[in-house]
């Protein structure tokens, strides 16, 4: 069992969203804390978005909600009602103020909560919190996950250890317009508001925005850090290292479960004009519908990589891309500009049919550089996209 932070409690249930497993969680501290969050940029947000970004612009809060398998967007001024009326019930629950309670959905867009089955629920909700682990929560906020996905960090701190511990769901419709799912991380160093935020900023700008299943982006997206204080101080520097490091596990667990998904693609770009330019060109490579399938495939065929660099044109510092400076490589060997022969390319598919193929490309005019993560594409993302709802 993963015990979550000193200073968080938490609580599972199945409200009746989903038939059978639990699709309903609640996380919180003994008081209000420092706490970040960044939410999705969709104009079709839900109200879990619009109301858990007024909830946290004071960058405090004391409790955080999951409700899984319904997302409740696009359900008007009833489903906005819906929303405000499970953050005051949990809000009666936990012993705090409305307006400390985050509050996230994830699941079909358009139907609205089943709002007398989950008020009865909340009511139910114990006085404290019973539970202590991380395993619960990451479990029941899952929908399409094939896992639950959790990852841990710790470091030193005044009272002797502070912990970081991170939780995710999300393996499609997964394309970042700012972080990418759900995903609550929890911690029990001390920190301030304003250090939590930005550092977090950083930390998902360095990972869960950098994670594509299917260039999709979802109306729900939400990502929320909070920081109980109870373990005491810590280095900032050491303590963003050790959130990124939880970040991007957690990134790569959900690019590894991305719907059919069989193999890990991660895209390495350097030698770009900067960071933005590195990462663009990633994403281009890493979205391309005709990687994907040659990855899937186990196709070696480093001329759709080559495809996915060139239409790269958006921006002006595009246009100094020269093939003749770019290098291609799957995993350490070089496939572009060296030409193999078929013998060596034949060997090369065995690489891309791994679980875990990592392309490399080098543009060759600068400083810059980015790591995207995401997946394969397989007939199964297919067949279960096309039968969601029915």
């Amino acid at each position: 069992m993963t015990d979550l932070p000193a200073g968080f409690r938490s609580y599972v249930t199945n409200l009746g969203i989903k038939d059978e497993t639990d699709d309903f969680v609640v996380i919180a501290c003994d008081a209000v804390v420092p706490t970040a969050a960044v939410f999705t940029q969709s104009r079709f947000a839900g109200p879990s978005v619009t109301l858990s970004r007024r909830h946290v612009a004071n960058g405090m809060a004391q409790a955080v909600v999951v409700i899984s398998k319904n997302a409740n967007v696009a359900t008007g001024q009833p489903g906005i009602d819906d929303a405000g009326t499970v953050t005051h019930i949990v809000a009666e629950r936990v012993g705090c103020d409305p307006t400390d309670v985050v509050l996230t959905s994830t699941g079909v867009i358009g139907r609205r909560y089943p709002i007398d089955r989950v008020t009865a629920g909340l009511g139910s909700i114990p006085q404290p919190l019973p539970g202590t682990d991380a395993d619960g929560p990451a479990r029941a906020m899952m929908t399409t996950d094939t896992v639950p996905k959790l990852a841990t960090a710790s470091i030193p701190s005044t009272s002797g250890e502070a912990r970081i511990i991170g939780m995710a769901k999300g393996v499609g419709m997964i394309e970042p317009d700012m972080a990418t799912h759900i995903s609550m991380l929890f911690t029990d160093a001390a920190i301030n508001s304003a250090d939590l935020d930005a550092i977090f900023r950083r930390v998902v700008d360095r990972t869960f925005n950098c994670v594509s299943i299917d260039t999709d982006t979802s109306t729900s997206d939400s990502s929320i850090v909070m920081a109980s204080g109870a373990a005491g101080a810590v280095d900032l520097a050491a303590f963003e290292t050790a959130l990124f490091d939880v970040a991007v596990d957690l990134t790569k667990q959900i690019a590894r479960d991305g719907e059919g998904a069989n193999s890990l693609i991660e895209v390495v770009v350097d030698g770009a004009v900067d960071t933005a330019q590195a990462k663009r060109v990633a994403k281009a490579v890493v979205n391309s519908p005709l990687v994907k399938t040659a990855v899937h495939g186990g196709d070696p065929n480093w001329g759709r990589v080559a495809m996915a660099i060139g239409k790269c044109s958006e921006q002006p510092e595009d246009r100094r891309i020269n093939q003749d400076a770019v290098v291609i490589r799957f995993g350490s060997d070089e496939v572009y500009p060296r030409q193999l022969d078929d013998a060596a390319l034949a060997e090369l598919s065995s690489y891309m049919s791994g679980d875990h193929v990592v392309i490399h490309v080098s543009l060759g005019i600068g400083a810059g550089s980015a790591t995207v993560w995401g997946c394969d594409l397989s007939d199964t993302y297919v067949r279960f996209n096309a039968d969601y709802t029915t």
